[in-house]
């Protein structure tokens, strides 16, 4: 008895192992294992205008949370050093690739702050020209494209005075006690975001390795 229960226990025990594994390949067909979010998730349609975004830093947060490049996953950077916290939520936009070898930063203005990770649809309303210590490092100025309240917006120089002085303020200050100097040019117009997008866009594509295969490579250099 015990013999026979052994051999059926056996035989389930490979049937279990061989479903198991066509689940497991299945899973990774479908890139639902070890998703990266910058080169997995798709920029959206409406690029460069309307574009997805994965938010790294929720509004409000004193936390300075990245992108992890080689594992996908959002870390803890640092918290910041100055008695400020980030006015709006903010993240990369996937599939783009600047000269620092990072994908294009972005602002993004709505009503709620937004947890680490999530990924939301934005619409590029302005470009912050900015320098950080000596080098170039813009960010684009966006609106949550779902929010009622910010969705509207079409260019940056709809924005109230005080929330672009907002914006400038902050990352003015932010690394001020870090003894780190930042640069903030004038702010400008949709226009000219849609074009950086675009452009950054562009260079992923015309990598040396060809688009995502260059993501992966340089994901796994050491940040």
């Amino acid at each position: 008895m015990a013999e026979n229960s052994g051999k059926g226990l056996g035989r389930n025990s490979g049937t279990t192992r061989v479903a198991l594994n066509e689940r497991i390949l299945s899973s990774m067909s479908r890139k639902s294992v070890a998703a990266h979010p910058w080169h997995d998730l798709e920029i959206g349609p409406g690029a460069p205008a309307i574009f997805n975004c994965v938010v790294e830093i929720p509004k409000g947060s004193k936390v300075k949370y990245e992108l992890d490049k080689a594992s996908g996953l959002i870390k803890v950077d640092r918290i910041l050093y100055s008695s400020v916290v980030y006015p709006h939520n903010y993240g990369f936009i996937p599939r783009t690739l600047c000269e620092d070898s990072d994908p294009m930063d972005v602002l993004v203005l709505m009503q709620e702050p937004v947890l680490p990770s999530t990924f939301l649809r934005a619409r590029a309303i302005g470009l912050m020209p900015m320098i950080d210590q000596g080098e170039k490092d813009d960010k684009i100025i966006a609106v949550c494209a779902d929010d009622p309240e910010f969705r509207h917006y079409t260019d940056i120089k709809e924005l109230p005075p005080h929330r672009l002085a907002e914006i400038r303020r902050f990352f003015e200050d932010y690394k001020k006690n870090e003894n780190k100097s930042v640069a903030v040019e004038d702010f400008l117009p949709a226009e000219a975001a849609v074009d950086a997008i675009k452009y950054s866009m562009s260079v992923l594509l015309c990598s040396p390795f060809d688009g995502i295969v260059y993501i992966l490579c340089i994901s796994r250099k050491p940040n």
